[in-house]
């Protein structure tokens, strides 16, 4: 499918300082391309601001949003949100087309992207409102999350922990020896099978979800895989920390997962270093290709988490 972008996002001021176009890897994601010398304006006004002082103040995490909406234009923040609330679309991407290499200028443009939409969750791996890990030959960890070589199977974001998780800001710092980690993405009406799992007896009943001891997270959660939000049929779903009462239960849950995985619209997406992806939490799931065995394989990316303002 292609699914044409609203007029109103097109729009704009009458001088946009910013365009939308559709992702050349994903029919539905929006990629968003803002002008060179307002993201350079942005970036220099913002410097000043230090990344502890973002991690420790949260209100300065949205004045980094409203300064980047001043550069950009008034109607930059609500297309962003009218793109991740449009069940048609659902995503976009986005990026500082290279205009700097430095760590702190990705965290604070990722900080402001994701603050137009709304507040950040707590990320307990991390301890901040954002966590940065990297993906490389080896790996000890207890999740999939890291291990390089592996499938990272498709999922949804804050399923063991209570609050609620309305988007997902993945964004890509570095890489060096990369071939492969594509990112995949499904959305829910892209799934040629999903109202056979919707209408299973298992389909909305609840599960329970526990996270490993990396997550840092040790409540417990219960949630049904599918259910409805105001953004219609919706998922809640990862494999690794969902708990099954009994085989019948793990049979569901396994077909599901590979189901997924099988899925036509199931699509790889590239990411190039200073570019970010946001998705509705709700209604796509997502996961990693594996890499291509390289002993100096380096990858480093940032996530953020949170709910719609």
């Amino acid at each position: 499918m292609n699914a044409p972008l609203p007029a109103a996002w097109l729009a704009g001021n009458d001088e946009p300082r910013f365009q939308l176009s559709a992702h050349p890897d994903h029919d539905r994601i929006v990629h968003v391309t803002i002008d060179r010398d307002a993201l350079l304006a942005f970036l220099h006004e913002v410097r000043k601001v230090d990344v502890q002082n973002l991690e420790y103040v949260p209100f300065m995490r949205y004045e980094l949003a409203s300064t980047l909406a001043r550069h950009v234009g008034d109607d930059f923040a609500a297309t962003v949100n009218g793109i991740v609330k449009d069940r048609q679309h659902g995503g976009f991407t986005v990026g500082l087309q290279e205009l700097t290499a430095d760590a702190d200028d990705f965290v604070r443009f990722g900080t402001a992207i994701g603050h137009l939409l709304g507040p950040g969750n707590h990320d307990a791996m991390s301890g901040t409102y954002y966590a940065r890990f990297v993906v490389k030959h080896t790996d000890n960890s207890d999740s999939y999350l890291r291990q390089a070589y592996r499938l990272f199977t498709m999922h949804t974001d804050g399923t063991f922990v209570s609050e609620a998780t309305d988007w997902l800001l993945m964004m890509k710092f570095a890489e060096r020896n990369a071939v492969g980690g594509e990112s995949r993405f499904l959305h829910l009406d892209d799934w040629e099978d999903i109202h056979r799992f919707v209408c299973h007896r298992l389909g909305t009943k609840p599960f329970l979800y526990k996270a490993p001891g990396s997550k840092n997270v040790s409540d417990s959660v219960e949630r049904p895989l599918f259910f409805q939000s105001e953004f219609g049929l919706s998922i809640s779903f990862i494999d690794q920390f969902v708990q099954p009462r009994n085989r019948e239960e793990a049979a569901f849950l396994n077909d599901l997962s590979t189901s997924m995985e099988a899925s036509p619209g199931t699509r790889e997406v590239s990411l190039p270093v200073g570019d970010l992806v946001v998705l509705n939490n709700y209604f796509y799931v997502h996961g990693r290709a594996p890499f291509e065995k390289n002993a100096s394989l380096f990858r480093e990316l940032m996530r953020q988490r949170g709910t719609l303002a």
